[in-house]
């Protein structure tokens, strides 16, 4: 597994080790023990890294990726290239089963350099010969995200800048128990690309989601204002001018947050035998939020 020390690969990785699962888990940096599973030192452009990963495995789940670097180039080599780097590693340790997470923004590469280059992986598990499964998530929000703190810390003063159209969601638990069941998935999923949600069929307006997060916070109302697309992209300059390579905001950023339709394909999520959400949305903001209080991020 890569991207076992992040947000979504560590919800994984907990509940693949829940289910039976012995997992090889790539790091940059050193881990404690934990039972069920065998740190890999390495990286995404360490060959020998990411054999020794893969040596005895069943399957393969590629979490890991880039969400916030200075150029297109560098989205390439963490997305598009390294994604090239970790199926060469499953096929010449023999394994067939590859889950691949991607994003709802490979659905339009021409937004941002982040989508070309999450399309661009996709192509590339397409073509590898695997057996082999693509998830894209939506908002993914939780525990321990820093994503979406912010739109957190927001609800909680009673307004929110959020950027106009709609979007998906989903509860990272929810995600990583989609993406165990695809590990031990020899079927029904081969092949196919999945946009899985939180259930809501036409998904979120931005708006809406604010205040839901705000119910979450115990405000039950919040002022959510939307942010024009054209302010968002000149905000995007002006915090890469101000904060330079800290810039959370980028002009990358900015176009996909900006584009009107993040809602997951109707007809795209898995097959319900397989995985159907199982958390209420609110339920699920509220236990974020108890988790953000419990660590004095909120």
């Amino acid at each position: 597994m890569t991207g076992a020390t992040g947000f979504v690969g560590g919800a994984t990785m907990r509940d693949a080790v829940a289910a039976g699962w012995h997992v090889r888990a790539l790091t940059r940096r050193p881990q404690p023990e934990r039972e069920g599973v065998t740190w890999i030192a390495g990286a995404l452009d360490k060959p020998d890294s990411l054999a020794e990963m893969a040596e005895g495995s069943d399957v393969v789940m590629h979490i890991a990726g880039v969400v916030n670097v200075p150029t297109r180039a560098a989205f390439e080599a963490g997305n598009a290239t390294a994604t090239g780097h970790v199926i060469d590693a499953a096929r010449d340790a023999g394994v067939r089963r590859f889950v691949h997470v991607s994003s709802l923004t490979a659905r339009e590469p021409q937004v941002s350099n982040y989508g070309w280059s999450k399309a661009r992986a996709e192509t590339i598990v397409q073509e590898s010969g695997l057996d082999w499964t693509i998830v894209r998530p939506p908002a993914v929000f939780g525990p321990g995200d820093t994503e979406m703190l912010d739109l957190f810390r927001m609800a909680q003063r009673g307004i929110a800048l959020v950027p106009s159209g709609r979007m998906s969601a989903i509860y990272v638990d929810e995600l990583a128990r989609l993406l165990v069941a695809l590990a031990a998935d020899r079927e029904a999923s081969i092949g196919a690309i999945y946009e899985p949600d939180d259930g809501r069929e036409t998904g979120w307006s931005h708006r809406s989601f604010a205040r839901a997060v705000g119910r979450a916070v115990g405000r039950n109302r919040v002022s959510a204002l939307g942010v024009p697309a054209s302010l968002l992209k000149a905000t995007g300059q002006l915090d890469k001018l101000v904060r330079r390579s800290r810039a959370k905001l980028t002009p990358d950023r900015a176009r996909y947050i900006a584009h009107p339709d993040w809602v997951a394909t109707k007809g795209a999520c898995p097959p319900p035998d397989l995985w159907r959400p199982q958390t209420d949305t609110a339920e699920a903001l509220a236990e974020t939020v108890r988790w953000y209080r419990r660590e004095n991020w909120l």
